[in-house]
């Protein structure tokens, strides 16, 4: 079996600084990985470096904004000075609002694709490039149960998560022969700081948790085992797919 190490690997996180990103930017760390947790954010970037640097990992603190094509191309060329490659691209910047689809604006919906989808792109062809380059690369993006089911009134988010796990399976077709595999990770419901209000004391949080058999929300870190194992050597022939953590939130049916 090949190796789960990261060991001698370097791993680039984008929206790696809080919630999700920042338990898989920590995960990798702790595979072995150098790991670059970037965002737009300079404290949140400072933040996340520290707890890199302190799991005896090195690092870069280097922001970026996936909407801006040329501060991700700023990214790639620090990370190539300092390390001389990547390895590993996580892409974890993402936003979501609740809005009626019948009066949201175009501005709202395409400010969300932007990010989640067009950034996602964006984020795959600036450190793809380089990867193919050296045809060697494992790219993780980001999906969500919204790829597969709908949840009411976030209908841009889902439209967007579901073109992200399509997204992924097309550049699996286009850049597996030259060694770089593109997978996803659906998470089911987490619990972050971000949305610890809802999931707890809303009914939208309750309906949640009744459709997940474990009768629990995620903890973020239940996330890492999934992306270590798809930025390994280990899955050397898996491409793309969606690997679904969720505690079995989508084989549900009735549950009671």
């Amino acid at each position: 079996m090949q190796s789960l190490s990261l060991q001698g690997k370097v791993a680039v996180v984008t929206g790696g600084t809080s919630g999700i990103g920042l338990a898989l930017s920590l995960g990798l760390a702790d595979a072995g990985a150098d790991v670059i947790a970037t965002a737009r954010r300079e404290q949140q970037v400072e933040e996340a470096a520290a707890a890199v640097e302190a799991r005896g990992r090195r690092t870069l603190r280097q922001t970026s904004d996936v909407c801006d094509r040329a501060s991700l191309e700023s990214l790639l060329a620090a990370v190539l000075t300092a390390f001389g490659k990547v390895d590993i691209l996580i892409n974890c910047a993402g936003k979501i609002k609740r809005t009626p689809t019948l009066t949201q604006s175009e501005a709202e919906w395409e400010d969300i694709l932007n990010t989640n989808l067009t950034g996602t792109l964006r984020a795959c062809q600036v450190f793809g490039a380089h990867m193919l380059a050296n045809r060697y690369g494992r790219i993780l993006n980001i999906a969500s149960l919204n790829s597969f089911v709908a949840l009411k009134e976030v209908a841009a988010y889902a439209a967007s998560k579901a073109a992200v796990a399509s997204l992924t399976r097309s550049l699996a077709v286009e850049w597996s022969r030259e060694g770089v595999t593109v997978n996803a990770i659906a998470p089911g419901v987490f619990r972050t700081e971000l949305n610890a209000a809802l999931l707890d004391s809303t009914p939208r949080g309750q309906e949640l948790l009744l459709r997940t058999p474990m009768g629990r929300f995620g903890r973020t870190e239940e996330l890492v085992g999934a992306a270590v194992y798809l930025a390994s050597d280990a899955a050397s022939f898996v491409t793309g797919q969606t690997l679904v953590v969720d505690g079995g939130f989508l084989a549900s049916g009735v549950n009671q």
